[in-house]
């Protein structure tokens, strides 16, 4: 009954059926035509006509949320306009807030240090110690088969992810498979963002199949446990989130992946040097030991590598025979590409000549009974030199990099050989392979003589490499990766990596914390050298996300994101529980897209509980929608730390991930919606 009783229009409760049951237009008119009492009037149609005076004002917006609406629809017009930077256009946003009073000064910037921007900022730096190490090559030729096409590979990658995604934290798997995907988009010859973008949606669809997959899922259950049903289970989510991730996971491999956008990010503009020739030593255990060259070169032909000598005591033979056999300590001269080089060493366990230790060259010499040659005495006189250089624990302490330097006419090291400059000696530097027009060269490489145009491959130090540079007068060329393996390294650097992901799973550690531990331990064993660590972020990024995180909390702390929840689900459902339930479902999407996902379960659980308590109907079935929602951001880079994550690497646009994400949300609707009222009856 419609209860007047108490001070104050305050205390009216009106019921749902009361209120239409007594509309004032309607007892207006009885009124009129003598049919009704005063009485019932007064007792019945005036809290009514109360009532809903009260609702209307209530649900009137104020002037901070059409504020922020109008901010936010500035916001996202800029970024689809796409002539801004996306961090920009952030941070305008951001102090738009600010100036207007809906983010307070002194938090502006609060967003900079949100657990999100801590674990983006310490997943790229820990991803750059797996590319460094070699820890990627290794990793793809574990998953992946290598004659495997695009539809093979596509689907076991994404696969892979989502699989990984449901048992740790999917920030952690993606980074564990970007620089995968990055390698893999270049033999499948495609771009870097048409693998990225199916993978990071696979980590966000395999997210949603267990209670610790996301923190959506998590927030979801403590709000049912506080409903008094208790925490959803481990599995609980698997029914509908399995069938939702295979679909999805499906379609991305079929289809999806022909509509990413082609783009090729700025970072990954190179430069045509030609082939390097280099050398490279069999060690004892390399699995090269007894094949014969022509099955070698079956194995790096992919890399384009090729064989032009090998060197076996000391006598060196030019174009040797496919036939004969590779013995441990023979020295191979490679042709290879420079990004290529990495590729070859990692699949035959062989090393650079040059980069072994001075240490190891020091045993193989004094074993060595064969007769020199003349080149190999003149190069013995600095051997102990070079020794005693190679060791200093100085050297040891710097950030070695790889540098590649054109040799220019007046360069004071034509006609000289890293021999004659006494690299190893002088500079603390190694010679590792050549670039040059024309004929190869029939010499060493340490005793090849220098000329004009020479592109050169050189390992030390950074700081001494400048100064090389301006001694010499060699001129550098534009700085890109080159990484060589290095299995001790990649052992860390995995370790390093899956601890993090571990520690963040078991919850023993905050996401945020556990990487950055992570990070520092990569600091001190080197995987990622210090002077790498800052230019391993991707600063956009960062900037993006922590102008906006403060921004989405002002949608919570205004009220706009209540009242454009409530609004859409009582437009649209209209007391229908089927089509509350798809509302709930897409209005959660939807505001996952544009803000935190955490924040946006948080926000729409209450009103799930609520709508569902209103048509008294199986709250259930609304929570797991909100799960669902919160877990599909797809349409935007900010909905997610995962497409935050590859905006950079794929070089996409803001305007990019709808091309996508419109046709999977679309589908994951589609899914979920029949599996939802199986699985969680209405």
């Amino acid at each position: 009954m419609v209860r007047s009783d108490g001070p104050g229009p305050g205390r009216l409760a009106i019921s749902k059926k009361q209120s239409k049951e007594f509309r004032p237009s309607r007892w207006q008119g009885k009124i009129n035509a003598c049919e009704i009492p005063s009485g019932a009037y007064r007792r019945h149609v005036v809290p009514a006509i109360i009532a809903a005076d009260l609702t209307t004002k209530d649900r009137m917006m104020t002037a901070p949320q059409i504020t922020l609406f109008a901010i936010l629809a500035g916001t996202l017009s800029l970024f689809l306009w796409g002539r801004l930077r996306h961090d920009l256009v952030a941070l305008a946003s951001l102090m738009a807030c600010v100036l207007t009073g809906l983010v307070p000064g002194d938090a502006a910037f609060a967003g900079f240090g949100h657990p999100a921007v801590i674990t983006v900022a310490c997943v790229l730096i820990l991803s750059q110690g797996l590319q460094n190490t070699g820890a990627v090559d290794w990793l793809a030729g574990a998953i992946l088969p290598s004659e495997a096409k695009r539809l093979t590979s596509m689907t076991a990658l994404i696969a892979l992810s989502a699989v990984l995604s449901g048992f740790m934290n999917n920030v952690g798997a993606l980074a564990l498979l970007m620089p995968v995907a990055i390698r893999l988009a270049g033999r499948l010859d495609l771009t870097p963002g048409q693998m990225l973008m199916p993978l990071a949606f696979g980590t966000i669809l395999g997210g949603m199949t267990t209670l610790v997959g996301t923190p959506p899922n998590l927030i979801v259950s403590g709000f049912r446990a506080e409903a008094g049903s208790g925490q959803f289970g481990m599995f609980d989510y698997a029914p509908v989130g399995v069938g939702v991730a295979v679909v999805g996971v499906a379609f991305i491999a079929l289809l999806g992946w022909r509509i990413v956008p082609a783009r090729k990010p700025m970072s990954t503009a190179g430069f045509d040097t030609g082939s390097y020739l280099t050398e490279v030593r069999v060690p004892d255990k390399s699995k090269a030991v007894g094949l014969t060259l022509r099955k070698f070169e079956r194995g790096i032909e992919k890399s384009g590598a090729q064989i032009i000598g090998l060197i076996r005591n000391d006598v060196r033979m030019t174009a040797p025979h496919g036939g004969r056999r590779i013995q441990a300590d023979d020295v191979l001269i490679l042709e290879a590409e420079a990004q290529e080089l990495g590729e070859v060493l990692s699949a035959f366990g062989i090393t650079l000549e040059e980069e072994e230790s001075g240490s190891a060259r020091a045993e193989r010499k004094a074993g060595e009974t064969t007769p020199q040659t003349e080149n190999d005495e003149a190069e013995s006189n600095t051997f102990a030199e070079d020794t005693a250089a190679a060791t200093k624990p100085s050297d040891r302490d710097e950030d070695i990099v790889l540098r590649e330097f054109a040799v220019l006419p007046g360069s004071t090291i034509v006609g000289q050989s890293a021999t004659d400059l006494r690299l190893r000696t002088r500079y603390g530097l190694n010679l590792l392979a050549v670039s040059r027009e024309g004929r190869p060269p029939r010499t060493r490489l340490r005793t090849l003589k220098l000329k004009p145009g020479d592109l050169l491959m050189m390992q030390g130090p950074a700081e001494i490499m400048a100064d090389f540079m301006n001694e010499t007068g060699c001129a550098p060329l534009g700085e890109r990766e080159l990484h060589l393996p290095n299995a001790r390294m990649a052992i860390i650097a995995s370790a390093l990596l899956l601890g993090s992901i571990g520690i963040a799973t078991f919850g023993l550690l905050p996401a945020s914390v556990a990487f950055t531990l992570g990070v520092l331990g990569s600091m001190l064993l080197r995987t990622v050298p210090p002077g790498q660590v800052y230019k391993a972020i991707d600063w956009p990024v960062i900037v993006l996300l922590g102008s906006l995180i403060p921004v989405a909390g002002a949608m919570q702390t205004t009220g706009a994101a209540d009242v454009l929840a409530r609004f859409l689900v009582e437009t649209i459902a209209r007391g229908n529980a089927i089509a509350a339930l798809a509302a709930i479902l897409i209005t959660t999407m939807f505001l996952s897209d544009l803000m935190n996902n955490a924040a946006t379960a948080a926000v729409l659980s209450p009103v799930a509980l609520g709508i569902a308590a209103s048509l008294d109907v199986n709250p259930d079935s609304f929570l797991m929608a909100v799960a669902i929602g919160a877990s599909c951001a797809f349409l935007t880079p900010i909905g997610h730390q995962n497409n935050t994550l590859i905006l950079g690497s794929g070089g996409f646009r803001f305007g990019d991930y709808w091309k996508l994400g419109l046709p999977l949300e679309m589908i994951v609707v589609a899914v979920s919606l029949p599996l939802l009222l199986i699985v969680w009856p209405l």
